[in-house]
């Protein structure tokens, strides 16, 4: 559009769609009601995604961001709106999402009063947010917009908040619009190239390390032909399983909670890490003691698209600032390196894995009548290639990372920060994005509870998500470092929870419960049939065993361990 007068909900709206916006995500607020306004007269253009919670919102955008590859947007109101969308700014920032959230806030006029639903929000985002923006004068709406959305895309992705003040969305101004945002990202010079290449030749037990934004399906292709032509091992970041197949004969595992001690301590006794897009957190690394800070002993290649990031924590051999792609593309073209024992090394670092994922020896001493290895057996076996599998977080999280496999790029949806109540809304988002593939969030019953309004939203969007409800009527995590620190002393942790399948059809969903292993695949296939069929979700709630809190762990083996 040229230059004529608007006003600034206007131009913002305008703004949305020369952003390349189709979808965004919000609660309604009166800060914003004149976004609200301009939305309407580009219904067609941008839908409009109304959530139940300010958190869900930006769950749904992350989620949707990871699907897409294109920022997530989400709109809150001030105050009240703004603090409960914080949880989803925290998370996009560790999980490194592209995103813009839109928060409403009272007018020029009032600011620095303590108005009604006031809030300084640079002080409040600035050390989660990537940055913080706020538009001062409709004039100036365009060059925020944009200036936003670069930056949420470029370097390290993350998210950034645009405050709009109550005032500007409604005062008019004659501006010209800015531009669709480009993307940047760094790329690798060809002196650090040939460093790369001068340490893989004097390597003798090098390893992969990846994980993190910026991937696409050609970098993931290029980084498995430089593993295969080089036989190299290949270990994926914590919730990061999606960034090489795990069927793969040189993947080797998942470096997360509850890792593989046998890939733990292949990493420890490496002399080569090469860590490609990871920041290397304390659950990647095990509480930073895989690889020890400041200087591991491992000679560690760091690759990063963020410059803040190299040498924050590891003052690694050779670092290089470069986005994915840009780096993926250099490893496919260097020439393979004279392998000295590569492929022995990876053949046995595969066969640890595939060993990892046996049926956990612990049945012996305790046969649950759900056995959740079972079930994610069954669960990989129903499942197309492409399905897309989120969760939240608990000890449920576990089962899943452990013995599901991802096989493609986009499939896994989980997060890194940690956050409670992700799964729900997150699976939500990833189903909008993606309508025609299958959605599965694996949830427990404290991470459900937490966002489960969200049903109401997916019923509403006809969102066929189907929810696998691990329930133990208990807060697991917590459950298991109680018994490690204060056996027997059960506080706080034990949950008294609603007939989730009674719950599941209150808002329009199909509700199963399921009691026994061999009830599982039935069950899935009727979810599976229902979702296809009414487009509505489905819960499929899996009564477990409460003294069972991981494939390692019991409460009472926790128990006897600290009396020994």
């Amino acid at each position: 559009m040229g230059i004529v007068e608007r006003t600034g909900a206007r131009l913002l709206v305008d703004q949305l769609l020369i952003q390349g916006v189709n979808t965004a995500f919000c609660v309604p607020g009166e800060s914003y009601l004149g976004v609200l306004d301009a939305l309407f007269d580009v219904s067609g253009a941008i839908r409009l995604i109304v959530n139940r919670h300010e958190s869900g919102s930006v769950f749904m955008a992350d989620a949707y961001a990871r699907l897409t590859g294109q920022p997530g947007v989400a709109f809150v109101t001030r105050g009240p709106g703004a603090s409960n969308a914080a949880i989803g700014i925290h998370n996009a920032r560790q999980d490194s999402t592209p995103l813009v959230l839109f928060v409403g806030q009272v007018g020029t006029d009032h600011l620095g009063r303590e108005a009604f639903q006031e809030i300084d929000y640079r002080l409040m985002f600035g050390g989660v947010a990537k940055a913080v923006e706020e538009v001062g004068r409709a004039d100036r709406i365009p060059e925020s917009v944009a200036r936003a959305f670069q930056c949420a895309t470029s370097g390290r992705p993350g998210p950034v908040v645009v405050v709009l003040p109550e005032d500007v969305l409604s005062a008019s101004a004659s501006v010209a619009d800015a531009v669709c945002h480009q993307p940047v990202q760094p790329a690798p010079s060809d002196t650090q190239v040939a460093t790369l290449r001068s340490l893989l030749r004097k390597a003798q037990r090098p390893l992969l390390m990846v994980g993190g934004p910026g991937w696409t399906g050609a970098a993931l292709d290029n980084l498995r032909r430089f593993a295969e032509a080089n036989e190299l091992p290949v270990v994926c970041g914590f919730r990061f399983q999606d960034r090489f197949d795990n069927e793969h004969p040189n993947y080797v595992g998942e470096a997360g909670i509850g890792i593989n001690p046998k890939l733990a301590r292949r990493i420890r006794e490496a002399d080569l890490v090469i860590a490609i897009g990871l920041r290397l957190g304390e659950m990647t690394t095990s509480g930073y003691t895989l690889l020890e800070p400041p200087v591991p002993h491992q000679t560690l290649v760091h690759v990063h698209a963020g410059m803040e990031e190299l040498g924050r924590v590891y003052h690694a051999a050779l670092l290089i600032n470069s986005g994915m792609p840009q780096f993926a593309s250099r490893l496919a073209a260097m020439t393979p390196i004279d392998l000295a024992g590569w492929g022995a090394h990876t053949r046995e670092a595969r066969a640890e894995y595939e060993q990892w994922q046996q049926r956990p020896a612990l049945y012996k001493q305790h046969e649950p009548a759900l056995d959740l290895w079972q079930v994610m057996r069954d669960l990989r076996a129903a499942l197309p290639r492409e399905a897309i599998v989120a969760n939240g977080a608990g000890n449920f999280s576990v089962w899943l990372h452990r013995f599901f496999r991802y096989t493609a790029l986009a499939t896994q949806v989980a997060p890194t920060s940690g956050c409670m109540g992700y799964g729900v809304p997150a699976a939500i988002g990833a189903k909008i994005a993606a309508p025609e593939r299958t959605v599965v969030c694996v949830t427990g019953d404290g991470d459900l509870m937490m966002t489960v309004q969200e049903l109401a939203t997916a019923v509403q969007v006809r969102a066929g998500v189907i929810f696998l409800l691990l329930n133990n009527s208990t807060y697991g995590t917590i459950r298991l470092h109680q018994e490690r620190r204060f056996p027997g002393r059960v506080s706080g942790t034990a949950l008294a929870n609603p007939d989730f399948p009674k719950l599941a059809q209150a808002f329009g969903a199909l509700g199963l419960r399921v009691t026994q292993t061999a009830g599982f695949a039935p069950a899935l296939k009727e979810a599976i049939a229902h979702t296809r069929e009414r487009r509505t979700p489905a819960i499929i709630e899996l009564v477990c065993d409460p003294e069972l809190l991981t494939p390692e762990t019991t409460v009472a083996s926790l128990r006897r361990a600290k009396t020994e």
